[in-house]
């Protein structure tokens, strides 16, 4: 119970911190700094990608330069196209804001990115990752939808689909846990939406409460997709060190190769937080959290059932190889005991009702958003004309970093 009793508000600031400075902490007190490869381990950097060996790159746009993103009713996308509302979230390169379409009066999300911040922690790898992976996930039911994404001189711009039901984590601060139904029904969602990304080739790595939104009927969203790793076969395996410290499987703290099991033990991280309140193996001391993720063994208590128990032992198992959906992958989840009382078919068309209603009266309700972010105030560079950026050696560098960002769907996806 010690995490719960923590400030809320300095809790939730040090779980959205994210692992970058532990990880230097971690890399510099140890052998690993010796390691001809510790430079990506420190910038949780990846190999690039092969989508992004565009033989035919756009140019950077210039500051008075429109991007044409094909069907829209503004074909012309910029930051002046949005009324910037409300910040509803912040990350380490920048905000997610509430924003309406001036002519389509349509609300949004809008993910607003520093260029300069990104290039100055080498992650722009990252940042392409997640526009790649946004592109791929446009049709399924639990992923955020990315519209459209642009680029000025100094940002980069993701237009998604605006989910306003809550973090999953702000609901289970709420409510300490769920009972098991309410358990059931949201790791099923959220297993359907980590099938479909597998059978993507793309594993997730950061599956924790915070990625986790439910939209304004109940139904689970999974967002953030900056540590995806794509092109990962059914049997293939990576090794870069990232993902949350509660959530660390086994084989990525041992920094051994792991593959798309990684996500069933985070699944399993989750679904065991939902029922207990906290996450498995947690302790306040990273240390100490981290050793009993590698050797102290699962503790259950007598309050779940049966079959809970042993979906829990069987994600949460050490051993990649003997998890849960080391074999088959999504069909052994959905076939577990545990998801017995679930219809799949109805699950992934949505005809199942959820077991809580977030209950918004609309976009303008921001009752599941912390106040720590909707108090504060909208940058009005944030809606700013790239007429009106400065060009500078670094912004130009900027540019250059984030050739064929742009995007927008082809006209058939809408029809």
């Amino acid at each position: 119970m010690g995490r719960r009793l923590q400030s809320g508000v300095a809790f939730m600031k040090q779980r959205r911190m994210g692992l970058n400075d532990l990880i230097q902490k971690i890399a510099t007190n140890s052998y690993a700094c010796k390691h001809p490869e510790v430079q990506s381990i420190l910038n949780i950097s990846q190999p690039a990608e092969p989508e992004l060996n565009n033989a035919n790159p756009s140019p950077p746009p210039s500051p008075s330069q429109q991007i044409n993103l094909g069907p829209s009713s503004n074909p012309h996308a910029k930051p002046l196209d949005f009324q910037f509302l409300k910040v509803i979230g912040k990350g380490s390169f920048g905000k997610v804001l509430l924003a309406r379409h001036k002519t389509e009066e349509h609300f949004y999300a809008v993910k607003v990115l520093q260029k300069k911040a990104i290039l100055k922690k080498k992650e722009e790898k990252h940042i392409m990752s997640e526009r790649n992976v946004l592109l791929k996930n446009v049709k399924h039911p639990f992923l955020v939808g990315l519209h459209y994404s642009f680029q000025t001189a100094d940002k980069l711009y993701f237009v998604l689909d605006y989910i306003n039901g809550g973090e999953l984590f702000y609901h289970l601060q709420r409510e300490r846990c769920f009972l098991e139904p309410r358990a059931r029904f949201y790791a099923a969602e959220i297993a359907s939406a980590l099938g479909y990304l597998h059978s993507l080739n793309i594993v997730y790595r950061d599956l924790k409460p915070e990625n986790i939104l439910l939209d304004s009927q109940g139904h689970i969203v999974l967002t953030d997709f900056g540590l995806c790793k794509e092109n990962i076969e059914p049997n293939g395996t990576t090794s870069t060190f990232c993902g949350t410290p509660e959530y660390l499987a086994p084989e990525v703290l041992h920094k051994q190769p792991y593959d798309r099991t990684v996500d069933w033990w985070c699944l399993g991280a989750v679904l065991y937080e939902m029922l207990y309140g906290l996450p498995p193996f947690y302790s306040r001391n990273t240390a100490e959290m981290y050793d009993n993720i590698l050797n102290k063994p699962l503790q259950l208590k007598p309050n779940i059932t049966n079959s809970a128990r042993h979906l829990l032992e069987s994600l949460l198992q050490k051993d990649r190889t003997k998890r849960l959906g080391a074999k088959n992958d999504f069909v052994e989840i959905k076939h577990h005991i545990f998801f017995s009382p679930i219809n799949w078919d109805d699950l992934i068309s949505k005809k199942l009702t959820p077991p809580f209603n977030p209950n918004v009266s609309g976009p303008n309700d921001l009752q599941h958003f912390d106040p720590e972010f909707t108090e504060e105030p909208v940058p009005n560079s944030i809606g700013q004309s790239p007429d009106s950026i400065l060009i500078t050696a670094s912004v130009k560098e900027a540019a250059e970093a984030f050739l064929g960002f742009s995007y927008a769907p082809p006209v058939d996806s809408f029809l």
